[in-house]
């Protein structure tokens, strides 16, 4: 959470009832995902972004999706980016990237361009989380990522692919020395621009 949204007062649970619909609750919560990851990801240095926590290629083990080789810090953040804009398509009913698995479509590569990308993905993909109601949430979503799915299903499909991604992010931060933005006691505000 940023540090100003600590200093503010949260709403109480009855207060939040009291105007909740399926898309605030899903947002809010992606909201705080988009913070830790946006936030991890901008605090790794650029000559950083090659790193690997493990050389070597999965060999029998190889995941279903996916590289065969553990990806690195910024394999990572594009996966992520790429997979938010996948899930954004699937709930506008058009078609997703290709191989997000993989790196996706996008020529990105560069420290600044991948947060870019990055931040672009995340409001690329809150508009149709915020556009989920009582009445669509359960509609059908015959889609390659995440699919077959509802609007609702894929929103709790948003908020756990980031946080995963997130948990591996910090490995890679620990493993440089470097404390979590989310963690810190005064955790600093996204830069927005690269």
């Amino acid at each position: 959470m940023a540090a100003n949204a600590q200093e503010k007062k949260e709403p109480s649970a009855a207060e939040l009832s009291k105007n909740e619909t399926p898309a605030k609750a899903i947002i809010r919560t992606f909201g705080y995902q988009e913070y830790e990851f946006r936030s991890a990801a901008e605090a790794l240095p650029a000559e950083k972004w090659d790193y690997r926590p493990a050389a070597g290629m999965f060999e029998n083990e190889k995941p279903q999706f996916g590289p065969s080789e553990v990806r690195t810090f910024g394999e990572q953040v594009k996966h992520a980016a790429c997979a938010n804009f996948a899930f954004a398509a699937e709930l506008n009913g058009t078609k997703p990237p290709d191989a997000c698995d993989k790196g996706g479509p996008s020529p990105a590569k560069t420290r600044a361009e991948l947060l870019t990308y990055l931040r672009d993905s995340f409001s690329a993909i809150k508009k149709p989380l915020s556009e989920i109601t009582a009445k669509n949430m359960y509609d059908p979503i015959e889609d390659p990522y995440a699919g077959p799915n509802t609007p609702l299903g894929l929103a709790g499909v948003c908020i756990w692919h980031v946080a995963d991604h997130y948990g591996q992010l910090i490995i890679y931060l620990r493993e440089n020395g470097i404390v979590p933005p989310g963690s810190r006691a005064k955790p600093p505000e996204l830069q927005g621009k690269y």
